[in-house]
C-alpha cells in the first residue's frame, strides 16, 4: 500500500506515504499542527512557499487555500503526524485561558522546526500508533491542550491565529483572485472565502472582470505558467500542477488552444 493513515482520534492521525510523491490542493477546515518524520513536503500558498523536512514541526492555519506537494526522500517514507486543532477545543481552551494582546489573525505557516517541547509532546503519540489501539478521550484531549500550551510558550503571536473564531467576511473580490487564481477550487470555495454565496460571487466577478470566472481562472494560470517556462525554464511537468491545471495532457491542449503552440516548443527556440 502506497498511502496509510492510522486514527487514534479523529484529530490525531499518522500518514505514510512510499509512493513517488503526492499532491492536493486543500482548504484545511482546522488549523493543522503537523510532527514531520520523515521525507520532504512542499507548501505553496498565496503569499509564500515553505519545504519541510525531518524533525521539522509546523502549524498550517484553517480557510487558507493551500497546495501540497509530499515526497519520500533518502530512502525513507513521507511520514507525518498530524493533530487537527478544532475551533471547538479552541473555543474551550481559551474560555479558561486570557489570550495574549489583540486578535488579529496572521494567516502564515508557524514554523516550530525540532522544538523538543513540541517534539517530545507529539512523539508521546507514537505508541498508541504502534500499539493499534485508540487514545481515550480524557487523554486527547489532554494531550492537545498540551500541545496548544507549548505553541503559546514558544510564540506569543500564535494567540492571534488561534483564539480567532470569525469566518470569511465579506472582502475585495480582485485583491483576493489575484493571489490566489493558481488554487485549483471550486467556485463555491472560491465564494466562501471571499465572504459570498455562489451567485453573488459570480455577479461581483462579472462586474469586476467583464468575463466567467472559468475563462478568467483559465487565462491567469496559463500567462503563469508562461511565465516560469519561458523565463524561469521550468519544464511543463512541474508547472501545470502549481499553476492550478489537474493533469498534464488538459494543461498541454488549453496552453496549445491559447498561444497557438504546444509549451515544450518554448524549449526549441
Amino acid at each position: 500500500m502506497e498511502f496509510e493513515t492510522k486514527y487514534i482520534t479523529p484529530d490525531i492521525k499518522l500518514s505514510e506515504f512510499k509512493g513517488k510523491g503526492f499532491k492536493t490542493e486543500v482548504i484545511f477546515e482546522h488549523h493543522i499542527l503537523v510532527w514531520f518524520i520523515s521525507g520532504e513536503t512542499k507548501i505553496i500558498q498565496a503569499d509564500a512557499t515553505y519545504t519541510f523536512h525531518s524533525g521539522d514541526i509546523f502549524l498550517i492555519p484553517r480557510n487558507q487555500l493551500t497546495t501540497v506537494i509530499n515526497y519520500p526522500k533518502d530512502g525513507a517514507p513521507h511520514k507525518a503526524v498530524a493533530m487537527h486543532l478544532t475551533k471547538e477545543r479552541l473555543k474551550d481552551f481559551y474560555a479558561r485561558h486570557k489570550a495574549v494582546g489583540r486578535i488579529v489573525s496572521q494567516p502564515k505557516v508557524y514554523r516550530f522546526s525540532k522544538h523538543p517541547l513540541l517534539e517530545s509532546c507529539l512523539a508521546s503519540l507514537i505508541p498508541y500508533f504502534d500499539l493499534g489501539e485508540n487514545l481515550p478521550p480524557d487523554i486527547a484531549a489532554i494531550k492537545i491542550e498540551e500541545a496548544i500550551s507549548i505553541l503559546r510558550s514558544i510564540d506569543k503571536s500564535v494567540d492571534g491565529l488561534l483564539a480567532d473564531f470569525e469566518e470569511p467576511g465579506k472582502i475585495n473580490l480582485s485583491d483576493f483572485m489575484e493571489r490566489h487564481f493558481m488554487f485549483n477550487m471550486t467556485m463555491d470555495r472560491f465564494g466562501y472565502l471571499t465572504g459570498r454565496s455562489l451567485a453573488t460571487f459570480r455577479r461581483d466577478f462579472k462586474k469586476t472582470y467583464h468575463t466567467t470566472p472559468q475563462k478568467w481562472l483559465t487565462e491567469k494560470r496559463l500567462q503563469l505558467a508562461h511565465y516560469e517556462m519561458s523565463e524561469k525554464k521550468r519544464k511543463p511537468i512541474d508547472v501545470y500542477f502549481e499553476v492550478g491545471f489537474e493533469n498534464l495532457s488538459h494543461f498541454s491542449s488549453a496552453f496549445k488552444n491559447y498561444f497557438g503552440y504546444p509549451p515544450n516548443s518554448l524549449f526549441n527556440k
